[in-house]
């Protein structure tokens, strides 16, 4: 049976289905879809927390579907800009199980994995999947990944 790590750039995917459906991500019809590819064997959600009551019952339903949910404080600077991604963390996770994996699966559109895919691919023969917002995914994300899927309205609540 195929072995498949999941990385989710939370914040990514909540941003791109709101800007381009103005829905949610339907996550436990996403694993549900996954898991009848393979074993799911890492499924990482990476998030920001800002400490508020809707998100807690959001991570704990991610909890439930079989994500592990990793955190990261919410920082306001003081010019009002916030700051609060995951790119070295998701990037860190990837490569520590590259080589123990079939298919890494990418949830985001952010351009700045296209490097990462392209080095697993090489390094490793990873097959790599990204899931994201056709209209919002870099095209280089899309061209560095051996299978782009797009997030449709089938895959939203």
């Amino acid at each position: 049976m195929k072995k498949i790590a999941v990385f989710v750039d939370v914040q990514n995917i909540y941003y791109t289905c709101r800007q381009a459906y103005r829905r949610q991500f339907n996550y436990r019809r996403f694993w549900q879809q996954l898991s009848g590819q393979g074993d799911i064997v890492v499924a990482n959600a990476y998030a920001i927390n800002r400490g508020d009551e809707q998100q807690q019952k959001f991570q704990s339903a991610l909890k439930h579907i079989g994500f592990n949910v990793k955190l990261k404080p919410y920082i306001q600077r003081s010019d009002g800009s916030a700051k609060g991604d995951w790119d070295v963390g998701i990037t860190l996770d990837v490569m520590d199980v590259a080589q123990t994996v079939d298919t890494v699966v990418l949830l985001s559109g952010d351009g700045d994995f296209d490097l990462l895919l392209t080095k697993i691919k090489q390094d490793y023969q990873v097959n790599s999947q990204v899931y994201g917002v056709p209209q919002l995914t870099a095209a280089s994300l899309v061209s560095a990944a051996d299978d782009f899927i797009a997030i449709t309205p089938a895959l939203l609540l």
